[in-house]
């Protein structure tokens, strides 16, 4: 904001800045991810969370693709649009907004924006999102069509995308084939969704929980298969069922065992295998090279290969054109007076995603 500094009171000594090339945002709706703790330390104390909507408050100096009323999804990866993987149609990971836990600080002046009793509280994953207000690069905000809720496609800026994409953007089933998705977690059932809107006839869930398969329905499942059930490799489960081998599988769940039987699950000559999941830093993938030379594909993906400006106004749409059903994925809703509620949800793994309002 250059010579026009913004300072926001939050209460209790605390404040927020909007400075030089940033955006800051008036949160309206945030999305609790269940079955995942966003909480401890690094070090630092850092203002966290991710699935979020707001509205465009104020823009710094130089801002001009959003401005402020602009309804706004804040993502955790960014598009500069400048760099070779932003003007690449083949990938979306930004060379100078990709994400980044450690950095914790904006990108133009290495300082934080944040602080409580004089000390700065930094950065989450570029976009502090558990906050009224916050502040972005604006490569990280992507602006969506006004009239959709923010109470409902606030779940749509991290992982319900990230698997969504996964099976749309990245395995690309053909209309009337068989996919296989390793884990029925959100992410799971958002790539279960990408499968069911791309047309795949059979849509088979392997999830060692069977309390998730009656859920999983919704969202195209058609089959489950619990490898606790069975006394052999999952993969071979897998290829007796479908006659050789499911045409695409997705494995959203980072056990590294499951990333191996996700790709050998696939058929010869056309199988491809596609890997969301983030694995233990020291797992180690191994499969007999035959695997490959019989034509599988192995893929990875991240954010489901979207970039964030350009494409996830078109997965808006998605949801406006009633093609994509947001409302599946949202299980509880509560008032930001009801926060402890929420993380009681989370801790017990009790629903998908639970929507906090920030209410005035």
């Amino acid at each position: 904001m250059g010579g026009r500094q913004a300072t926001v009171d939050r209460g209790g000594g605390g404040s927020a800045s909007a400075g030089h090339g940033g955006a800051r945002q008036d949160p309206l709706h945030l999305a609790l991810p269940h079955r995942r703790l966003l909480l401890g330390g690094q070090g630092i104390y850092r203002l966290k969370f991710l699935d979020f909507a707001s509205i465009i408050e104020s823009v710094g100096e130089g801002v001009t693709d959003v401005a402020p009323g602009d309804h706004v999804l804040p993502v955790f990866t960014g598009e500069c649009k400048e760099c070779a993987h932003c003007k690449s149609a083949e990938s979306n990971m930004c060379d100078l907004l990709r994400i980044n836990t450690d950095r914790g600080v904006m990108i133009a002046d290495g300082k934080s924006r944040f602080s409580i009793n004089g000390k700065p509280i930094y950065h989450f994953v570029g976009t502090s999102t558990f906050s009224e207000y916050t502040v972005m690069h604006v490569g990280c905000v992507a602006k969506i069509n006004p009239q959709a809720p923010l109470d409902k496609v606030c779940v749509l800026s991290c992982g319900i995308s990230t698997g969504l994409g996964a099976s749309i953007n990245v395995a690309k089933p053909p209309k009337g084939s068989t996919v296989a998705v390793f884990g029925l977690g959100a992410v799971g059932l958002a790539a279960a969704e990408g499968a069911r809107i791309a047309g795949a006839s059979r849509i088979i869930g392997v999830d060692l929980n069977p309390s998730r398969f009656e859920e999983a329905r919704k969202f195209g499942c058609t089959e489950f298969v619990n490898p606790k059930d069975h006394n052999k490799p999952v993969q071979e489960v897998l290829a007796e069922m479908t006659n050789g081998g499911v045409d695409r599988s997705v494995e959203c769940t980072g056990n590294i065992n499951a990333m191996i039987q996700a790709f050998e699950c696939v058929h010869d000559g056309w199988g491809v295998a596609v890997l969301v999941g983030v694995p233990h830093k020291d797992a180690e993938f191994k499969t007999h090279p035959m695997n490959f030379l019989n034509e599988r594909t192995l893929k990875g993906t991240f954010f489901g290969n979207y970039k964030p400006r350009t494409d996830l106004p078109n997965v808006v749409e998605l949801y406006m054109k009633k093609e994509l059903e947001v409302e599946k994925f949202i299980t509880h809703s509560v008032p930001f007076a009801e926060i402890n509620k929420a993380f009681d949800l989370m801790a017990k793994g009790e629903g998908i995603r639970c929507i906090i309002r920030m209410e005035n």
